[in-house]
């Protein structure tokens, strides 16, 4: 069971997660965004498209194994706050879940049905880029909740005795950077530098996950003290 595996043990099958993440979100960029932006390519490039699509899934999937993880390693600092930022994370998880579909909905409405020639080819690619347009828009939805939960792990961080603190801090710069886009216009002016900052201080602290895990006899002292 989870709550019975080491500590440290559990840090690096999250690192592992973790790490699934961005190669899988890397898949999904290259596989899906350069066919999404030309349009005219996804029909000719459906399998690439689907393939974006599927590593869309494997990411929110990976995602939430590192949100549990998370959980369990941070209950000790804070059970309550643990909580709430496994609510956020989940919350974000659930809408990219559900505008994966956005990535799908294109091939349909561009696939050539009977039932779809009442339409213009004109309005058809108009839908497809409307649907594409929503994915991204969903997609800023869900960086809001998970901006909220990167700075609520960054402060668990720096509230824990088991990981360097540096780290705290870097994932709540993750935070501010992924909150920006409360304001669509403010993160397209700060773009591509928030992505950047947002994705390196999640990257580090993966590595460092992956490398050194966590203290175990800190965390284990952690535990037993009174909880907050």
């Amino acid at each position: 069971m989870l709550t019975e595996t080491s500590p440290r043990r559990k840090a690096r099958i999250a690192g592992v997660f973790y790490l699934l993440t961005f190669l899988m979100a890397g898949v999904s960029s290259v596989a899906g965004g350069g066919i999404a932006a030309t349009g005219n390519n996804m029909l000719a490039h459906q399998s690439l498209f689907r393939l974006g699509f599927a590593a869309d899934l494997i990411v929110v999937a990976c995602y939430i194994a590192v949100t549990a993880l998370f959980y369990e390693l941070f209950r000790p600092v804070n059970r309550s706050l643990s909580l709430l930022a496994a609510f956020f994370s989940l919350v974000g998880c659930a809408i990219q879940a559900f505008i994966c579909l956005f990535h799908l909905v294109p091939l349909v409405v561009l696939g050539g049905a009977k039932y779809l020639s009442v339409f213009k080819v004109e309005q058809l690619r108009a839908l497809a880029f409307l649907f594409l347009d929503c994915y991204g828009q969903g997609f800023s939805i869900a960086l809001v909740f998970f901006g909220f939960y990167c700075l609520l792990i960054g402060y668990l961080i720096l509230r824990s005795t088991f990981l360097p603190r540096l780290l705290g801090v870097l994932m709540a710069f993750a935070g501010l950077a992924w909150l920006t886009s409360l304001s669509p216009p403010f993160a397209n002016y700060l773009s591509p530098y928030n992505l950047a900052v947002g994705a390196l201080a999640e990257l580090t602290l993966t590595l460092w996950l992956l490398v050194m895990g966590v203290n175990a006899q800190r965390w284990k002292e952690q535990a037993g003290a009174p909880r907050e």
